[in-house]
């Protein structure tokens, strides 16, 4: 037995990498925590950056900003129009990866990764240069445009890694029993990729939230989220700011639990049917 084969070397790595792991997890999850926290905080001054004393002030007036609410409220219809045409585009663009065969495959595959590899302010350039080049007024659209040209690429990842073991004999045989194209997409294929499919909305929809660089090369004089936080923190950090960051973070995850309770109570019915099947199987040959 060599001395890496030891049980006390494999207790040791085994400890390391659990106290790794907790390290790697309390580095990640600390400024949340401080954001939580310093929502229930009431500052000294304007700005919120020293504990001071616990206080409800902020939560019980949260709209006390009204252009911190107005951003808050624009970011979030833009984070719904790109979640919307980024899912349906990138959903598409993933299927037809794994589904068919095409000489540009290989090349469609890279310009796929190439803007999750890009730094963001060299698209945020680029897409610029672009629409002050066709005279674009920036604004509502440009925005749009800007943010679902990388959300496309998460989308798409995040589908085509989803249906890649995907039995597509499955749509063969609907078609088989008379369906059409579009009665076996929606009855046998999208819920089968559903899973994958709401994973990469909620991702879309938390990226465009969060995104900054971009949004802000492109976006004229409309603020996000994002955008006047970073112009309120030059005068002011009001505690509304931890409020609306902390609501966002409890409503994203009871959705998460939400697709997760779904999941699990779907793949229960489905092995509950194979279950059934199997059961009927067996007694038919039985009774053979």
């Amino acid at each position: 037995m060599s001395v890496t084969d030891s049980p006390a070397v494999r207790r040791v790595g085994r400890i390391a990498l659990i106290a790794w792991a907790v390290f790697g997890f309390i580095f990640l999850f600390t400024p949340i925590v401080v954001t939580v926290i310093y929502s229930f905080n009431e500052p000294t001054g304007k700005y919120n950056y020293i504990w001071n004393k616990f206080s409800l002030a902020a939560w019980k007036d949260p709209f006390k900003y009204p252009e911190l609410t107005n951003s808050l409220v624009y970011s979030l219809k833009v984070a719904f129009v790109v979640t919307l045409i980024a899912t349906v585009l990138g959903t598409l663009m993933g299927m037809a990866m794994v589904k068919y065969k095409f000489r540009a495959k290989g090349v469609l595959g890279a310009v796929i990764v190439l803007p999750l590899t890009m730094p963001e302010v060299v698209m945020g350039f680029s897409l610029l240069t672009l629409f002050v080049t066709l005279n674009w007024s920036r604004g509502f659209v440009t925005i749009i445009i800007a943010q679902v040209m990388f959300s496309v690429s998460y989308v798409a990842t995040t589908v085509r890694a989803r249906i890649r073991g995907f039995d597509w004999r499955l749509e063969e045989a609907s078609a088989d029993l008379g369906a059409g194209p579009v009665r076996t997409f929606t009855k046998i294929t999208l819920p089968l990729i559903a899973p994958g499919v709401l994973a990469a909305a909620m991702l879309t929809f938390a990226l465009s939230l969060d995104d900054f660089i971009i949004t802000y090369l492109n976006s004229g004089l409309d603020n996000t989220f994002p955008i006047e936080i970073w112009n309120l923190k030059r005068s002011r950090v009001p505690t509304q700011i931890n409020v609306f960051s902390t609501s966002l973070l409890v409503i994203s995850v009871l959705m998460a639990l939400l697709v997760i309770w779904q999941g699990r109570r779907r793949q229960r019915a489905l092995d509950g049917a194979a279950s059934a099947s199997t059961g009927i199987g067996t007694h038919g040959l039985a009774a053979g």
